[in-house]
């Protein structure tokens, strides 16, 4: 269960902060070692341990949503921004499943170690590496298409009416 309020805030307002930054940069890190395995090699653990932070603030983040869904006034900006939340998930999955997948192909392949680690699976075959960058690819693009469509959704949902268009005066 995630907390509700942090520091007097809803745990929502800073916890979609972490989403924000770590899936983009999640997905940077995972077609960067999908383009360069070399790369992926001398990043080691670091892209998977990144999204796995990512694919755990999801949920986090969502529940902290869903409690802070129920303290607000109900409007359909509202109700859109929490459908298109539920939907990241399977994103952030993707993304640390990948990250994962690449760091261990790349850890089999690592130059002059042969096949002591067992089975390897050659990041430097065409085919392969061609599926792995279009995959990668596709599931970088996705996350980060929808942490954008998400955080639209929420900043309209949360300031929709609530400023005024013209300055306002300060009592001179």
């Amino acid at each position: 269960m995630s907390p509700s309020i942090v520091n007097g805030l809803p745990a929502h307002v800073l916890f979609v902060h972490i989403v924000v930054v770590l899936v983009p940069l999640s997905a940077l890190a995972l077609v960067v070692c999908a383009i360069w395995p070399h790369l992926a090699r001398r990043l080691g653990v670091l892209p998977p341990v990144l999204a796995l932070v990512a694919l755990v603030s999801v949920p986090l983040t969502t529940q902290a949503g869903e409690w802070l869904e129920k303290h607000v006034d109900s409007s359909s900006l509202v109700e859109r921004h929490a459908q298109l939340g539920d939907g990241l998930l399977p994103w952030a999955l993707g993304l640390f499943v990948l990250s994962s997948a690449l760091w261990w192909a790349a850890r089999r392949t690592a130059p002059g170690e042969g096949d002591t680690q067992g089975p390897a699976i050659r990041l430097t075959s065409a085919p392969i590496r061609t599926a792995a960058v279009v995959l990668s690819l596709v599931v970088a693009t996705g996350s980060v298409v929808d942490v954008y469509r998400i955080g639209d959704s929420g900043a309209k949902a949360a300031w929709h009416d609530a400023y005024s268009k013209t300055t306002q005066s300060q009592g001179n």
